[in-house]
């Protein structure tokens, strides 16, 4: 039998998340930002719980995150080190990756 999993954007916790069976196993948070006209998502933190680790879900989270950031028109800044890694490797969605600054950072800094 295989496992079911799913990877869901809950924006009220300004995160993805990737379930298995029902069960959270890891998350990806972000920030959506406007800057210079550019509506981007600050990626800035992805965790896999101890439990699920080594098993692709922290690939699987990422991907579909990040194409559904594209697909919703925004632009991706890769603050999460994972994230970053990620797209050395993947080619998806280069075209959508904005190069992190000084002001991402202070975003990030000033969230509540």
């Amino acid at each position: 039998m295989s496992e079911q999993i799913i990877v869901q954007d809950v924006p009220d916790r300004r995160r993805y998340e990737v379930r298995v069976d029902g069960t959270l196993a890891g998350t990806s948070h972000y920030l959506d930002a406007e800057v210079e006209g550019a509506a981007q998502r600050i990626f800035f933190h992805t965790a896999i719980k101890d439990a699920f680790e080594g098993r692709g879900l922290a690939s699987t989270l990422t991907r579909e995150a990040l194409r559904e950031t594209v697909d919703a028109g925004r632009r991706i800044v890769p603050v999460c080190p994972y994230v970053e890694r990620w797209l050395t490797t993947h080619d998806e969605v280069a075209g959508a990756v904005d190069a992190v600054t000084p002001h991402h950072l202070a975003l990030l800094e000033r969230r509540g």
